[in-house]
């Protein structure tokens, strides 16, 4: 009995033995204690017995893990004045712009000037047909001479009876009547006069001359056209040296604006779109009225314009520095967060973030004047959308100046991980035979 007992025995060892080297052959591993050990702890939250301890202890193991730190950019906020600048849009318009008609009716004789050229003051430019108008101006000189002529024949009477009335030949009645018949004639010469001096201002209607220095435009007539006095238009005339720039000024600003008038007028700066140039002026006029639907005040610059750059009708960038905010405390706009919480910025202190409110006094070209934190105040500028309220804080690093070198660095230092791994799959079938 003993001994069959103690033969089953070898048997099964025997057995066993035999499945070692077969499995050893075969190339399977089997895992190791350590693997086991090691997904041991893994299993142990599933195979823990569940309680009402249990599920408290895993929020509080999650609240209490600290927030990861969060790689930013930092700028200091400064102290200095920030210029208020006014950007607004213009409207460009000529300071003098004539519209030349004809006073009398006649037929355009000869035009002096080509369209699109530039005329001085005084300039003649139609000539109309002034044959009526000269004799009108001969019949009247004619008349002159003729009453003169009468004038001078009245007083000879008079000093003839003035020397008859001495010597009692004639009576004082007579010399009256002659002293009267001179005084009448002369008027007669002066009407005459006159009458010459509108003949000659009707002459001058026939002769249109530029009014002002400026560029004609189309020419609406040509020689032998009958033109209607006060109707027809025969050209215009526009001033563009200097040049206006009309634009609408909010009623915010108009304060600083009239203080800007008694000064001489502020500077501003016109820009033409698409690089057309930039341009010096001052502020010369600012209406009296504010236009109450807009709230706004209509004002005009004036610019020099010898190159005629600046074109009426067409619409230029106007910036115009109306005031200052002397010792303001200065941070880049993109530094500034808007959000549920209002308007905050995260102040870096002890390495770590803390939210502030702040207030925008004034923004302009990417800076903002703000009120809430202090000159010298580390302010977080790339990288705010991560950050959180405590969140640690580290500083971006430079770029290093050879930047080429640092993927090559990268790239050695990965590569034994890399050749790792052919290592311990080579081990790992260090059993094959």
């Amino acid at each position: 009995m003993h001994m069959n007992i103690l033969a089953r025995h070898h048997l099964l060892a025997l057995s066993a033995l035999c499945s070692v080297f077969m499995v050893a052959c075969s190339g399977k591993q089997e895992a190791s204690p350590n693997a086991a050990n090691a997904a041991a702890p893994a299993a142990a939250p599933a195979t823990t017995a569940s309680g009402p301890n249990a599920v408290a202890t895993a929020p509080a193991a999650g609240a209490s893990a600290p927030l990861p730190p969060v790689t930013v950019s930092t700028v200091k906020a400064q102290k200095r004045d920030l210029p208020v600048t006014l950007q607004i849009t213009g409207a460009v318009s000529p300071l003098n712009s004539v519209d030349l008609r004809s006073q009398v009716t006649s037929t355009v004789s000869k035009i002096h000037f080509a369209e699109g050229q530039f005329v001085k003051k005084g300039q003649l430019l139609f000539t109309l047909d002034s044959r009526t108008d000269e004799a009108n101006l001969a019949k009247a000189q004619a008349q002159l001479a003729k009453d003169q002529a009468s004038l001078a024949d009245a007083r000879r009477q008079y000093e003839r009876a003035k020397q008859l009335f001495a010597q009692n030949f004639i009576s004082q009645g007579a010399v009256d009547t002659a002293q009267t018949l001179m005084e009448s004639t002369a008027a007669t010469t002066l009407a005459d006069q006159a009458a010459i001096d509108a003949a000659k201002v009707a002459l001058s209607f026939d002769r249109i001359a530029a009014p002002s220095s400026g560029r004609v435009g189309t020419v609406n007539v040509a020689t032998g056209s009958l033109v209607q006095a006060n109707v027809t238009s025969l050209v215009t005339i526009t001033q563009l040296d200097p040049i206006a720039v009309a634009f609408s000024l909010p009623q915010r600003n108009l304060p600083d604006a009239l203080h800007a008038l008694k000064g001489g007028g502020a500077p501003v700066t016109a820009k033409l779109a698409d690089g057309g140039g930039t341009f010096k002026g001052k502020l010369q006029f600012v209406d009296s009225s504010v236009n109450a639907s807009s709230g706004t005040v209509q004002a005009k610059a004036v610019f020099p314009n010898k190159e005629g750059k600046l074109w009426p009708g067409a619409f230029v960038e106007l910036s115009q520095t109306v005031n200052a905010l002397p010792d303001a405390t200065v941070i880049p706009q993109a530094a500034i967060v808007q959000g549920p919480r209002g308007t905050i910025v995260y102040v870096v202190e002890d390495s770590k973030a803390r939210l502030q409110p702040v207030k925008v006094v004034y923004a302009e070209a990417g800076d903002a004047a703000v009120t809430g934190i202090k000159p010298g105040d580390v302010i977080v500028m790339d990288g705010k959308q991560n950050v959180r309220p405590n969140s640690p804080i580290v500083e971006r690093a430079k770029e290093p100046k050879g930047g080429a070198s640092a993927p090559a660095a990268a790239a050695s230092a990965a590569a034994p991980a890399e050749g790792a791994r052919p290592a311990s799959v080579q081990a790992s079938g260090a059993g094959k035979p």
